[in-house]
């Protein structure tokens, strides 16, 4: 095309040309000037119907310059004439043919290539507006080839658009319903064309084509892949055993088919045919017979290929077998919502879906993104396939009559279903906008002005196209978003509470079915937990019914949605009448997830809650979930101990403080380990086990410092006769304590000058005495075991020594694996001088010069090979037990040890009580292997991360993964698994603790 120059024009006129060339919303006035008045359009360009229709359009000047190609291409002056005088006489062939060049480059350039095909926009004027499939073969049936099927394929395209344009269609549905007729023509067109170059294959084999996806649901974009599955027979009349021949004829005309639609030609390509929907998706064969179907979905099936199955359609071939496939297969659909797991399954693939599109494209990703096109698609298969088992009328592949017929069911309140169809249908017209610019199949947002410009007028935006789409865009998956998070929770709420007059009540059965679906063992005792919270009309009750749906998700995520919801039941009971409680889960957004978190992931976080229940303040603030340090835990115990009467209020106090701050780092760990919508899980393990070990060890001190606090003062005032000092032992002193650990200590004391020995010794026994009696007393709050069974002599030895005692005991009697011991001592209350010079006299002993001779290394081989046959409890799984199984937190601290008893006197790194700074410094001096070291702290991390999970879990220590598979799925979940992936799980841990032991082997034993 080319552009005419045209005759000089005055200014005045050109200036009042572009003035109205403005107004009519072109962009490029000085080109639209030339063009009109070009020879190409002279019989019109007097005529303002013209200029008046163009104005109308998404794009005027793509529409003028695509009219001007469409005029230039006539082949002579009567077709140039003809097209002219139709343009100024029919509107509704003006309207639809300058709307299609407004809004279809892709059009615009098939109509320059065949010039005639305008007057297919006049063919449906006398006949109904919307043309079925048996219309479009009609359009279809002079095509006998690749190329003419492809243009008589963008003809009927043509017609479609022009109603979708001109608004002449119902709405999207009903162009996504012909655009799904018109592929259905198509795929019979493209099977008569293959079966015509093969008649032998096509008399040999009866052969359906199975639409899935859009085109199966009826709901089809402009440029989408079209989804099918092909099932064949061998044809009537042929031997039994020709199966495997008639399997091969039906392969090569479905391969056949297949090209004819998805190549390119000159005349472009139609859209891809995907048949990765089938059986083994493209490992599998093409073709499959029905019985081999069948199999296949009764034993191997995933729930996301029932999923795939509710749009499941025959559109081509053998009428009779693809009625028959649907029929076979349908009853195993509605089954789906029975398997184990099945929610947790649809709702992992979605989130998979997003987390598989680049970063950079979210925001746009109009189909795939959050709040996009399939959220919607999924919240309603979701529901479909829970709730379709016993009421067929919600068994629709096309997603708006779905969702209609979940609306008139009572499962999706009205209103939210009518904000939903609304927001689906803006975001599919959206989507057929930006495809048919160039029918290029994209679900991206583009991001140009002149692209939104276009999009936002076709869709009736004409003052500012861009600021209205982009509002209306975002308002609409905004609304996607909020009731996705509702849509399958709400109703749940409505079977239990009061509702308005005409409202439709999800059944007590469907209710029930929905739970179950969910994960909920016990939905009768759920219903009766929701009743309690939601029913009702005060203030209370209306807040817990806004919180309730969002809550009851977060619920069903975790490995136990019963306990998470009965645990809220208790918490609200407990703080119904406190006015900031339901305020803050309301208000602070991340107040209400990570309380869901902490009450579904175990015992441990809501039995500690449940004591105390206003601790649920602490998960409204982000500083709430970060542990406190020592000094800080330490001055808020002394000053409750000053204040305090006596010695049982003042430890009363301390442990109370210790179970609000066993909550906030089991709050913290529980939320960094599941992750919240702000914000993923924490994938640096090392990092929570890190968290967990200092938090859980400084709050013992703390602990243990405030209780010697309060019984010096309660019996001595404020001093003691006798200097004395706490000695944190095990993993208490490596800072590694887990929820569970007992704490591991020695106590030492030193009389003061002028205190006898035997006054000193009888004050220091008193204080041990007192300090165990007082931290193990029944109470709400739980008790903390003072262990000193590491002390000189065991537990024939004497509870507590003088700093003399100690030295002659250690140089005359001490053994190696006492040395090994006390690796890991280190002061953690009372007086810090004496403690300071206990570390003195002991590091010769830890560290001793030149290191451990052989003979003391074989001994510390030949006790490790003695506990792991004597200590490992019977009937225990070596290969799964964390402290004393293969690869265990055993194997990997006896072989750092061994390493620091040998070269922490050289090596000043080695000289830690911790475990993994003791790894990398070992590393560092050249003692280990890199690999080797990274193969040990991945196990020791493992191992802890464990055994804090089953802490948490059961509320009570243990050592193996639980029996229990409700408790064994907690654990994996707390870990980072999904539903159904505790094999997964135990398959982990076994290697990385196989790998773990190899190296144990080699390093500790020597082998």
């Amino acid at each position: 095309m080319t552009v005419p120059s045209g005759p000089p024009v005055s200014s005045g006129r050109r200036s009042s040309t572009f003035t109205r060339l403005l107004r009519h919303g072109f962009t490029d006035p000085s080109t639209a000037e030339r063009l009109l008045d070009g020879e190409a359009l002279a019989p019109a360009r007097a005529d303002p119907v013209l200029l008046d229709a163009l104005g109308r359009t998404a794009d005027p000047d793509l529409a003028l310059v695509g009219l001007v190609r469409l005029v230039e291409a006539q082949p002579d002056e009567l077709d140039h004439q003809e097209l002219l005088d139709t343009l100024l006489t029919a509107k509704p062939l003006r309207d639809r043919l300058l709307g299609v060049l407004g809004a279809s480059e892709a059009l615009a350039d098939h109509l320059a290539r065949h010039p005639g095909d305008w007057r297919a926009l006049t063919t449906y004027e006398a006949q109904d507006l919307h043309p079925g499939v048996a219309e479009f073969e009609r359009g279809l049936a002079a095509a006998t080839d690749p190329v003419s099927l492809r243009v008589a394929y963008r003809r009927c395209l043509l017609s479609i658009a022009a109603r979708d344009v001109c608004g002449t269609t119902t709405d999207v549905a009903q162009t996504a319903a012909e655009l799904a007729d018109l592929a259905t023509a198509t795929l019979r067109a493209a099977l008569a064309i293959a079966s015509a170059a093969g008649p032998e294959d096509a008399a040999r084999c009866r052969l359906a084509v199975i639409a899935m996806g859009k085109t199966g649901g009826h709901e089809l974009n402009y440029v989408s892949d079209v989804d099918v599955i092909f099932v064949a027979e061998p044809a009537a009349g042929t031997e039994d055993g020709d199966e495997t021949a008639a399997l091969q004829a039906a392969t090569r005309l479905a391969a056949h088919l297949m090209r004819i639609c998805s190549e390119t030609t000159v005349e472009g390509t139609i859209w891809p045919v995907d048949a990765n929907l089938r059986p083994e998706g493209r490992n599998g064969p093409l073709v499959r017979t029905l019985s081999s179907h069948l199999a296949y979905y009764q034993r191997w099936a995933k729930t996301w290929e029932f999923q795939a199955l509710l749009k499941a359609r025959p559109v081509a071939g053998d009428e009779e077998l693809g009625a028959r496939y649907v029929a076979t297969l349908a009853p195993l659909v509605w089954q789906a919502a029975e398997r184990d797991n099945f929610v947790a399954d649809v709702q992992k693939m979605r989130r998979r879906v997003i987390e598989n599109i680049p970063a950079g494209e979210v925001d746009r990703e109009l189909k795939l993104g959050p709040g996009g096109l399939r959220d919607v698609e999924f919240a309603v298969q979701l529901l479909q396939l829970v709730h379709g088992r016993a009421d067929t009328s919600l068994r629709s592949g096309t997603t708006l009559d779905a969702l209609a017929a979940l609306a008139r069911g009572g499962y999706v309140g009205r209103v939210d279903a009518a904000q939903l169809d609304d927001a689906y249908r803006f975001l599919r017209t959206l989507e057929h906008r930006i495809q048919l610019f160039r029918l290029r199949r994209t679900h991206l947002v583009p991001e140009g002005e002149a692209d939104q410009r276009r999009i936002g007028r076709s869709l009736g935006m004409r003052t500012e196209p861009i600021t209205e789409l982009d509002r209306a865009w975002r308002r609409h998956t905004s609304v996607v978003r909020r009731l996705n998070e509702k849509l399958f929770y709400r109703p749940l709420l409505d079977a239990v509470a009061q509702l308005a007059p005409g409202e439709t009540r999800l059944s007590t059965e469907a209710a029930r079915e929905r739970l179950v679906a969910l994960g909920y063992a016990d939905p009768a005792a759920a219903l009766r937990h929701l009743e309690a919270l939601a029913s009702g009309v005060s203030r209370k009750a209306a807040i817990q019914r806004t919180l309730l749906p969002v809550l009851l998700g977060w619920f069903a995520d975790s490995a136990d949605p019963d306990a998470g919801l009965l645990n809220f039941r208790k918490v609200s009971d407990a703080l119904g009448k406190t006015p900031w409680y339901l305020r803050l889960l309301r208000d602070e957004g991340a107040a209400a997830e990570n309380l869901a978190r902490v009450l579904s992931a175990g015992r441990l976080a809501p039995d500690l809650l449940m004591r105390a229940p206003e601790a649920v303040a602490l998960l409204g603030d982000a500083s709430g979930l970060r542990p406190r340090g020592r000094e800080p835990l330490e001055q808020e115990v002394l000053a409750a101990v000053r204040r305090a009467d006596g010695a049982e209020q003042a430890v009363a106090a301390a442990r109370g403080m210790r179970r609000r701050e066993l909550l906030r780092t089991a709050a913290a760990d529980i939320v960094a380990s599941y992750g919240t919508e702000e914000a993923p899980a924490v994938a640096d393990q090392g990092a929570l086990v890190d968290l967990v070990g200092g938090a859980v060890s400084d709050l013992t001190a703390a602990t243990v410092a405030g209780t010697l606090r309060a019984v010096v003062r309660a019996g001595w005032g404020e001093e003691l006769p006798t200097r004395f000092a706490v000695i944190g032992m095990g993993r208490f002193g490596g800072h590694e304590l887990s929820y569970g650990s007992d704490a591991d200590v020695l106590f030492v004391h030193e009389p003061r000058p002028g205190v006898d020995e035997q006054t000193a010794a009888k004050a220091a026994a008193t204080v041990v005495a007192e300090v165990r009696r007082l931290l193990q007393i029944p109470s709400a709050d739980p008790p903390l075991l003072i262990d000193a069974d590491l002390r000189p002599e065991g537990k024939s030895g004497p509870l507590v020594r003088t700093l003399g005692s100690y030295a002659a005991y250690y140089r005359r009697w001490s053994l190696v694996w006492e040395s090994q011991a006390l690796l890991r001592a280190e002061p953690v209350a009372g007086d810090a001088e004496l403690g300071q010079r206990f570390m003195e006299l002991v590091d010769p002993l830890r560290y001793p010069a030149e290191g451990i001779g052989p003979d003391a290394a074989r001994e510390i081989r030949r006790l490790k090979a003695r506990m792991e046959s004597e200590r490992l409890p019977r009937g225990a799984d070596p290969t799964l037990h964390t402290k004393l199984g293969r690869g265990g937190l055993s194997d990997v601290e006896w072989t750092v040890q061994l390493l620091q008893l040998r070269h922490g006197w050289s090596e000043p790194g080695l000289r830690t009580t911790r475990t993994r700074p003791a790894l990398a410094a070992a590393t560092a001096a050249g003692l280990l292997d890199g690999p080797d070291a990274e193969v040990l702290d991945e196990a020791w991390v493992l191992a802890s991360r464990v055994r804090n999970a089953v802490m948490l879990v059961r509320g009570r220590a243990g050592d193996t993964f639980p029996s229990d598979g409700r408790e064994l799925a907690a654990v994996g979940r707390y870990l980072g698994y999904g539903p159904g992936q505790v094999g997964e799980l135990l398959d982990a841990y076994r290697r990385t603790t196989r790998r773990a032991r190899a190296v144990v082997d080699e390093v500790f034993y020597g082998s």
